[in-house]
């Protein structure tokens, strides 16, 4: 083009909404992707579907926007029946319901909050031999920080209550927002990750009786780390031995049953019916991420819905009868220097030169990566607090049409 634009794609996301069971949005900090969550969720509702979100990031900002006061690991109901946004003019869109006012049609919106540490005791108590067994570990210390501490647990509890979710036949749509994209790519490494673990085999020799009994774990950690244990154990209180010894004592007759799962999240990710919406704004470093997850989601075979770019500059487009700029004049009467109007007039370049500049930032970012479809989401006059505002991008994510 001769204006050194970019030609914006048409796509949107309206089939994924509509099919997908699972829709796993990923993108770096700060692109808006809770949001994007979030109005994923209200367009399955709008679609007819029984939707659920579920957050990582502790942050409020989904339970605000959703008009919820707070979340938790229990999900809770979105009220899509008050007047919050039935009285919201869609100006026609009806985000997928066959009701012309676009009202729900039988769709339920609902939120939660990941709790990693509860997540991990339900594990623990489904794959334990015992009750007995299940208690023993929940109280030893050694699982309560690894449970808390070991980096990667976050992400494979997050899969692990998807799973669950998945399991309970109770929802439609399951949509997973993830923490920023590194995090979000140990979220898809973390149940190989679990797997790798539990074939490793510092576990097997762990895991053998006598090690199990915590006689031999001296010899496995050697004799300095042993030192070292001896004293962290005075510093801390803590018998770190006696404690390993019983928690993989307690851990034995489990590993099959941890496997078997990371397996089975491992399968649903693959499934076709699980897809990933990778978030971004216009931006060089969050385009060269979302870029590299595309990338990666492709060289795994998993399932890529597209790519939402984020509060982008809408397009001016140039007029060359001059009457936008005769418009400006007939504003300013008494500018009789003519300040106004070419401050105007530079604005109005600017602005066009910035939108121009993002959309080929965004073609070069997605040059030589297989992208099924975009959604341009343009900034907005201020934040999304509210349904109101979930709504306006709900629509433009299952249009491809700014509203």
């Amino acid at each position: 083009m001769t204006d050194g634009s970019v030609q914006e794609p048409v796509g949107d996301l309206a089939d994924d909404i509509a099919e997908a069971h699972v829709l796993v949005t990923a993108g770096a900090g700060g692109v808006g992707k809770t949001t994007t969550a979030a109005a994923l969720g209200l367009a399955g509702a709008r679609a007819g579907r029984r939707t659920l979100v579920l957050t990582i990031d502790p942050a409020r900002r989904l339970a605000q926007a959703m008009g919820l006061e707070h979340l938790d690991d229990e999900p809770r109901q979105v009220d899509l029946d008050g007047t919050q946004l039935n009285d919201l003019d869609l100006d026609g869109a009806n985000l997928g319901s066959s009701d012309p006012d676009g009202a729900p049609e039988g769709g339920e919106l609902w939120a939660m909050m990941l709790d990693m540490q509860t997540t991990f005791d339900r594990l623990i108590e489904r794959h334990a031999t015992s009750r007995e067994r299940a208690d023993a570990i929940r109280a030893n210390r050694v699982y309560r920080t690894l449970s808390s501490n070991l980096s990667g647990t976050q992400e494979y509890m997050a899969m692990e209550r998807l799973h669950e979710l998945h399991d309970s036949g109770e929802w439609d749509l399951l949509i997973i927002d993830t923490p920023p994209t590194r995090s979000a790519l140990d979220f898809l490494d973390a149940p190989r990750r679990m797997s790798s673990f539990l074939e490793g085999r510092l576990l097997q020799l762990l895991m053998r009786p006598g090690m199990a009994a915590g006689k031999g774990i001296g010899r496995v950690v050697g004799a300095g780390a042993s030192a070292f244990m001896r004293v962290a154990g005075k510093v801390t209180g803590m018998d770190l031995l006696e404690d390993l010894g019983e928690f993989f004592r307690n851990f034995e007759g489990m590993y099959a049953g941890f496997k078997e799962r990371a397996d089975q999240v491992i399968e649903l990710l693959q499934e076709s019916t699980s897809r990933f919406v990778i978030v971004a704004s216009p931006e060089p470093p969050p385009l060269r991420e979302a870029h590299y997850f595309l990338d990666r989601l492709e060289q795994e075979g998993l399932h890529a819905a597209g790519i939402v770019i984020n509060r982008i500059r809408p397009e001016v487009p140039r007029d060359p009868s001059g009457a936008a700029i005769d418009r400006v004049v007939e504003a300013q009467p008494d500018d009789l220097s003519g300040e106004a109007v070419a401050g105007a007039v530079r604005l109005l370049d600017d602005v066009r030169n910035l939108a121009a500049r993002q959309r080929r930032d965004v073609a070069a970012a997605l040059y030589g990566v297989t992208v099924p479809t975009r959604v341009d989401v343009p900034l907005l006059g201020g934040d999304v607090h509210d349904l109101r505002g979930l709504a306006t991008i709900a629509s433009t994510l299952s249009t491809g049409k700014p509203r």
